[in-house]
């Protein structure tokens, strides 16, 4: 009998965003156990408007526990923010935003990029050298492509360009759908953290992850 080929491409992993926080202390409390229930390759930390002292005092008191746990921390926003409070990228949203950060980060920080609304954008941001390109999260208006919209995206991206792809996903069957399309990454966040279990809402969606990889053509 033959062996089975190796997967074309790595197994995706989650990527954990916070829920918006001015609470560092709880939410550092309750990131070690969150990280130890799946395969989490980074978290986003989503930041309460303040002033950059206090904002800066909130990515310090968080960066060090996902890093103990394995993950790398990137900050919403706030680029100027990640070198001094030790975080290890930030997540820029939209071309302006990356056209001016993306430089002043790398190659020492990670520097994702979302907010790309059409196809252009989305290889305009690729050919910049953005670390990953993020697809599907809301818009300002709260509104966000269907699933399967999202899915033709990734399975696009997938297909002809090297850098990362990470598909924002709602639900677990989500995960299981953006996973399959050939995500790298699934961004999740809200459904988890609203979730009765958190822990065990990540460890289902972690769940998810490897059945929709199993699932994907490109094996």
């Amino acid at each position: 009998m033959n062996a089975k080929p190796a997967p074309s491409r790595p197994a995706p992993r989650l990527y954990l965003a916070t829920p918006v926080t001015a609470d560092p202390a709880a939410l550092a409390a309750a990131l070690p156990k969150l990280l130890a229930a799946a395969d989490i390759a980074a978290v986003l930390l989503r930041l309460e408007s303040s002033d950059p002292r206090t904002l800066t005092s909130r990515i310090k008191a968080v960066a060090p526990v996902v890093q103990a746990g394995g993950a790398a921390l990137l900050v919403d926003g706030h680029a100027d923010l990640v070198a001094r409070g030790g975080a290890d990228g930030a997540h820029l949203s939209g071309i302006k935003a990356m056209q001016e950060w993306l430089p002043q980060l790398q190659p020492s920080r990670i520097a994702g990029v979302g907010g790309l609304e059409t196809r252009h954008d989305s290889m305009i941001a690729g050919e910049a050298g953005a670390d990953y390109v993020l697809f599907g999260e809301p818009g300002a208006d709260g509104t966000r492509p269907s699933p399967e919209a999202i899915a033709e995206r990734l399975d696009w991206w997938a297909e002809l360009f090297e850098p990362p792809c990470v598909g924002y996903a709602t639900s677990c069957e989500e995960v299981h759908q953006f996973a399959t399309a050939g995500a790298d990454f699934v961004l999740v966040g809200d459904f988890i953290w609203g979730a009765d279990d958190p822990t065990a809402a990540l460890a289902d969606a972690g769940e998810a992850l490897r059945q929709g990889f199993a699932a994907a053509p490109r094996q």
